[in-house]
């Protein structure tokens, strides 16, 4: 039984992920060492926010696996979609690098970015990995494949949304309306030059991303 356990994909999941946040945290913390500033502590808390999706995706596994009421089963889904964002949000941190001091080197400054960045977008990726398996059982694979893709976009919409108007995944559920300041833009597309641009250029950076790593994932388990 332990062997098993010890096979088991979300077991090995648990492991590597832990190992990589543990990483990122030590990074961080010589950094604060290093250069005597707090500053770059954000990204602990960051790197906790990107987690939540994959959490949120391996409980929305457990509710279709025990066949919890669907009330629970969409509420777990809206939940996930509006945390995705966190994950990749970490991307938009490497903009910090011009904030680097003389204190520490820039090149590991560029490491720790990297680190958080690829470690955020890795959680992201394996919670829709996780619901998107659930969609396409449900309704098959171009629907699942089409649901991937547009939480991606959205994604993408959701990073501007967050990096230019500082806005957080839990403003939607204490300020709902703010769904009506977004749908009131909408009506002046020629007044969105900069968000369709950031959605569009990120939206595209992670869907290129994510098909690329599903479709070698698959290529290599086909081959073994």
């Amino acid at each position: 039984m332990l062997r098993s356990l010890l096979r088991s994909t979300d077991v090995k999941r648990v492991v590597i992920i832990s190992a990589l946040v543990l990483w990122c945290c030590c990074m961080i913390a010589v950094r604060v060492h290093r250069s005597g500033s707090s500053y770059y502590l954000f990204l602990v808390w960051n790197l906790f926010l990107a987690g939540i999706p994959l959490v949120l995706s391996t409980v929305l596994r457990a509710l279709v696996h025990l066949r919890a009421r669907l009330v629970w089963q969409l509420s777990c889904l809206v939940l996930w979609l509006l945390f995705l964002p966190n994950a990749p949000y970490i991307l938009t941190d490497l903009q910090h690098l011009k904030y680097s001091t003389t204190t520490v080197p820039a090149w590991y400054d560029v490491a720790l970015l990297i680190s958080c960045a690829g470690t955020g977008l890795l959680l992201g990726y394996l919670s829709l990995v996780d619901v998107q398996e659930l969609v396409a059982r449900k309704f098959g694979s171009v629907s699942g494949w089409l649901f991937a893709l547009t939480s991606l976009v959205l994604a993408g919409f959701a990073l501007y949304l967050g990096r230019f108007l500082r806005w957080n995944s839990w403003d939607l559920l204490i300020r709902p309306g703010r769904f009506l300041d977004i749908g009131g833009a909408l009506l002046h597309p020629f007044h969105l030059t900069q968000p369709l641009s950031v959605t569009f250029i990120f939206g595209t950076i992670l869907a290129l991303g994510y098909i690329a790593i599903r479709v070698l994932l698959v290529k290599r388990v086909e081959s073994t």
